[in-house]
């Protein structure tokens, strides 16, 4: 199954404006703005960190009941740093931060688990071109 999404910008890059459309239900606005001077609306990195976040978040479940360890659940908190480097735009760091509830786990067998999840996760695999990308990962009481 391949997931789908529209965009459409108009006008040059500083005054234009996009809108998008991902799968049914996510629709949104973005500018120059948005992207480059924390103004409304949303940016290419947010859609990027959401799906990253997710992807985590089942590729995280998915290891840790492989393993025997259903988890009550787990979140998981994206954030994609977007720097103007000498070269352009750039990607240079994503920062994934994880909570989950998982009962009967210990500490270890919980970190080896977010590790494989890192590196199993899809959109990590499709991020692996960004330079830095950390995980910060906590087993709930």
């Amino acid at each position: 199954m391949a997931a789908r999404a529209t965009a459409e910008w108009k006008g040059d890059l500083k005054e234009g404006n996009g809108t998008f459309t991902a799968g049914d239900s996510l629709s949104g606005e973005y500018s120059f703005k948005s992207r480059f001077e924390d103004g409304p609306g949303a940016n290419p990195e947010q859609l990027i960190a959401g799906a990253h976040a997710a992807c985590y978040s089942m590729a995280l479940s998915n290891v840790l009941a492989e393993g025997g360890n259903t988890p009550d659940s787990v979140k998981t908190d994206a954030k994609v740093t977007l720097r103007l480097l000498d070269e352009g735009p750039t990607i240079t760091k994503i920062e994934l931060v994880t909570v989950a509830r998982v009962p009967g786990a210990d500490d270890d067998t919980f970190q080896a688990a977010a590790e494989a999840a890192k590196a199993g996760c899809p959109v990590s695999k499709a991020l692996a071109g960004v330079p830095e990308i950390t995980l910060d990962a906590t087993l709930e009481s």
